[in-house]
């Protein structure tokens, strides 16, 4: 299924960024062209990071392992997140976070409020079926400042579902988090670090 639709989120994201150029985005949907073409039009530098992949990678797979083991949770960190403090401008962590077990979310999150500058955004999404136990896998592809394509993979085993208050305390350590409804069942959230 691809849908291709206005973003909110992905347009305050931009607009907060877009009379600046030379910042650092970090890209966790993996690398793919158009939003390296998009970002990189705009004067900026981009770090695609396969997020995804390395959760099966350094867990064993969907739902085989568990992620709360100290020892792989920091391969995962190193592996992922091995940048010095204040190292980007801002992340675009699409869909990733609500594939991670709450120890493993936790010391992401941790991580990148280490190494995103302050005032700095992250642009995220979570299913907003609270009680759903799988949730779509979407490829984000940038079209313009406020138009996203969305391409979904499959599905993949949620390790956690969140309603609003369950995100703003996800978020807690970040200056501000706004939601925003689609249409497909998404929340599209901007935090400020």
């Amino acid at each position: 299924m691809v849908i291709s639709r206005h973003s909110r989120g992905l347009e305050q994201f931009f607009s907060n960024i877009r009379d600046q150029s030379g910042l650092s985005i970090l890209d966790m949907g993996g690398a793919c062209q158009e939003n390296i073409n998009f970002v990189t039009g705009l004067g900026h530098r981009i770090t695609p990071q396969s997020i995804l992949m390395s959760l099966d990678e350094t867990f064993g797979g969907v739902g085989e392992t568990d992620q709360s083991n100290p020892h792989q949770i920091e391969a995962f960190l190193k592996s992922n997140l091995d940048y010095p403090p204040d190292t980007f401008d801002g992340v675009l962590l699409w869909d990733t976070l609500q594939f991670m077990a709450p120890a493993l979310l936790t010391a992401v999150l941790e991580r990148i409020h280490s190494i995103v500058r302050p005032k700095s955004y992250l642009l995220v999404y979570f299913s907003a079926e609270e009680r759903a136990k799988v949730a779509p896998i979407y490829s984000f592809r940038i079209q313009s400042q406020g138009t996203l394509m969305l391409i979904q993979r499959g599905t993949r085993e949620a390790a956690q579902s969140f309603n609003n208050r369950g995100l703003e305390k996800l978020f807690a350590k970040f200056e501000s988090v706004k939601f925003f409804l689609t249409r497909e069942s998404l929340r599209e959230i901007i935090v400020r670090r």
